[in-house]
């Protein structure tokens, strides 16, 4: 007992310090479970319910997790940043102490209605559950523990370079890929408008963070309005080239 009130103390001791680093103003930390996927080189990570594919390429890496049902949100959650430690309040023989790491939601941890909630079926609702990326649950915990209790929180994600569009379809059919997102991470809204029309037009979600237009946009320079889900909003101007293809990727100068 005098040891796991010690490792407690030790944990909002450690906590504190993070939110006094990341600010005040900070989520709450809540309680989740977390296990993990993907090998050690974490190839098995790639592509995934978001639609990122080349999680490299895409901006995320290897600090990834799948999330629960309820925490996916039918894609709503892509994108978004969340820190996590390893409960040691609970099994402090399995976490790596003073440890936490930040990872982007870019796939789904499907439900396993066959299985218990509490054995197996980690990621059924009402669970809140991260399915990291293995060399993400590795900083925060043992490989051999499986599957540990964690704290989490949101938190705003840092990202390096421009917010990539990458456009696919066919015409009359634009859906193009929205990666490397900072702030908030998580899009709600998206306007496009070609070189050739004045007004913006309203995206609708398709799947992940794939969006939709139904216009014909071919031969024109493309610019985007991106909202994120604290309602900021950044425009990319003519970020795409009037001689684009489908398939091809584009990087703006515009970050949140």
């Amino acid at each position: 007992m005098e040891m796991l009130a010690k490792s407690r103390s030790f944990l909002l001791f450690f906590l504190a310090i993070f939110t006094i680093k990341f600010g005040g103003a900070l989520a709450a930390w809540l309680s989740a479970h977390a296990t993990f996927y993907g090998g050690s080189d974490a190839s098995g990570t790639m592509g995934g319910a978001c639609g990122y594919g080349n999680l490299y390429t895409d901006g995320y890496g290897i600090k990834t997790a799948a999330l629960s049902t309820v925490l996916f949100n039918k894609g709503n959650a892509c994108g978004g940043c969340y820190q996590i430690t390893c409960d040691a309040t609970k099994v402090p023989q399995w976490c790596l102490k003073a440890t936490s790491i930040t990872v982007t939601a870019t796939n789904l941890c499907p439900p396993n209605y066959a299985l218990p909630n509490d054995n197996g079926g980690w990621c059924n609702p009402p669970r809140h559950h991260f399915d990291m990326s293995q060399p993400a649950f590795q900083t925060i915990a043992l490989y051999r523990a499986g599957i540990v209790p964690v704290l989490y929180r949101r938190v705003p994600c840092q990202r390096s370079g421009g917010i990539r569009f990458t456009m696919n379809g066919r015409d009359y059919f634009e859906l193009v890929l929205i990666s490397n997102v900072g702030g908030a991470g998580e899009i709600s809204n998206v306007w496009i408008k070609g070189s050739r029309n004045p007004n913006w037009e309203a995206m609708t979600r398709s799947w992940g963070s794939n969006w939709q237009s139904l216009s014909y946009l071919n031969g024109q320079s493309l610019s985007f309005k991106i909202q994120t889900s604290d309602g900021q909003t950044r425009t990319a101007l003519n970020v795409i080239p009037s001689n684009w293809k489908f398939g091809q990727s584009f990087s703006s100068t515009v970050q949140f």
